[in-house]
């Protein structure tokens, strides 16, 4: 490793000359000083304390061992997201698990730039990529493609010849409209996640469009499921929202504000479904009294939310952790790995005291 002082380049070879021994003397006192006489060993180490020496750059050695012993975690998310969401928290916990318990690392990569996250992905000192919110992000896939590291795609509905983890999010989403059909649920609304990059009603024609799998696949889940009840699916009102507060408010201003608003709610987070709840709160539209909703995810704060929130839960720490798994113990193949959903049943859906006519 160089080391800057004084304007100055101190290298391992100055280090050498100015203690009187060999480059490899001087190595093996940093890596491996057992090879070293005591005596030796203080003089270089007083003289490279003197010059500002610190050693050589760990990461040429982890370069030239071939591993790094790290995972990047790549996103166009802002850096934030990976606190602020909560299933992005659930996630990373089980990233970071199943990464040191094998002794890896995590380096958290992102950037809402493409020019900016195309120089994060390329520089990233890390074994793989484990990619995340790939959905309409496709610059994400082939800067992976370039770094001809392995990665992992939280998405099945990618091409077969990528590794992927995920879940089936079609079927996931058919649990919850099957439940609320089932407590006797006949009008509907969708709040959906991103769709066509805006807020507000969206055309079946704008969902088939889409380049968000996630949210399409749910949404056919939904309508898949509730047709053979008999509801025409084509006159189900979806209202696309981002990840703002904001969006979901006026959504839902616009939902209430309807002369006959829905009585069941299909969220595909449970981030919005939580959002969602705390605004009918303090418009006195009671949940589940006047209105049902389910969530989407099964993060921690769907169980403690009042009232408590039905929802489908991902197994969202084992997907992290099957991914780390297939980075750190690459094999050169192709592996993808679907984790079943389950519908988990609360107190933010009941059978709806209006029935539909």
């Amino acid at each position: 490793m160089a080391t800057a002082t004084f304007g100055k380049t101190v290298r391992l070879a100055d280090v050498a000359a100015k203690a009187g021994v060999s480059q490899g003397t001087v190595s093996n006192v940093f890596n491996r000083p057992d090879l070293v006489r005591e005596e030796v060993r203080e003089r270089v180490r007083e003289v490279a304390r003197a010059m500002g020496y610190i050693g050589p750059d760990p990461r040429g050695r982890l370069l030239r061992a071939g591993k790094v012993h790290a995972i990047g975690v790549a996103t166009m998310e802002p850096l934030s997201y990976f606190f602020a969401d909560p299933f992005a928290r659930v996630l990373m916990t089980g990233i970071t698990e199943a990464s040191q318990a094998r002794g890896a690392g995590v380096s958290l990569v992102s950037a809402e730039d493409p020019k900016e996250l195309a120089w994060n992905l390329r520089s990233a000192l890390v074994d793989g990529f484990i990619l995340f919110c790939i959905d309409g992000a496709p610059d994400l896939l082939e800067l992976s493609r370039e770094r001809q590291l392995p990665f992992v795609a939280l998405s099945l509905s990618l091409d077969d010849d990528i590794s992927a983890v995920g879940i089936d999010n079609a079927e996931g989403a058919a649990q919850a409209a099957r439940h609320l059909a089932d407590l006797g649920h006949r009008d509907f609304a969708v709040l959906a996640m991103a769709l066509a990059d805006g807020e507000g009603p969206v055309t079946r024609e704008q969902i088939a469009a889409t380049v968000y799998t996630s949210t399409r696949d749910r949404l056919g889940g939904y309508f898949d499921a509730l047709a053979p009840y008999g509801i025409d699916t084509a006159r189900i009102p979806v209202f696309e929202t981002q990840v703002d507060p904001g969006t979901v408010h006026r959504t839902l201003e616009a939902i209430f504000s309807a002369p006959r608003p829905p009585t069941a709610l299909l969220a595909q987070s449970d981030w919005i479904a939580l959002t969602a709840i705390e605004w009918l709160k303090s418009r006195g539209i009671r949940v589940p009294e006047d209105v049902s909703i389910v969530g989407f995810d099964g993060v921690p704060e769907a169980a403690t939310s009042s009232p408590p929130l039905t929802t489908i839960a991902q197994p969202i720490a084992d997907i992290g952790r099957t991914a780390a798994r297939i980075i750190i113990e690459d094999d050169g193949a192709v592996h993808r790995k679907a984790l079943a959903t389950e519908l988990v049943v609360r107190g933010s859906t009941a059978p709806p005291k209006r029935l539909a006519d």
